[in-house]
């Protein structure tokens, strides 16, 4: 297992106010403000921790540039993907590639 995979499966173990907790960490941590991609828009809606909670709903639909490898909470989770803001969460970008027979 991956650092993600240990993640993932030690958050399976938390409460629900633990998760939250830990959501708040990670979202204190996130640099999505900052990135080329992330909008005004986004600012105004207050979307971020894409890594975490998938696309963007209806902000950002162009990629620019993206900053997600340089990321903290990218490190910290061993996060693997990038421009979650618009290809989805690290777990579904896993599966994709799992789907399309890539690592």
């Amino acid at each position: 297992m991956d650092t993600f995979e240990n993640a993932i499966m030690k958050m399976s173990k938390m409460s629900a106010a633990e998760r939250m907790k830990m959501v708040e960490e990670k979202t204190g941590m996130c640099i999505c403000p900052d990135c080329p991609t992330y909008t005004d828009c986004a600012k105004n809606a207050r979307e971020r921790l894409f890594c975490s909670h998938g696309t963007s709903f209806v902000c950002i639909s162009q990629e620019a540039d993206c900053l997600c490898p340089s990321c903290p909470v990218a490190a910290d989770m061993g996060l693997l993907s990038n421009f979650f803001c618009t290809r989805g969460t690290e777990s579904a970008q896993r599966w994709m590639r799992e789907l399309m027979g890539r690592k």
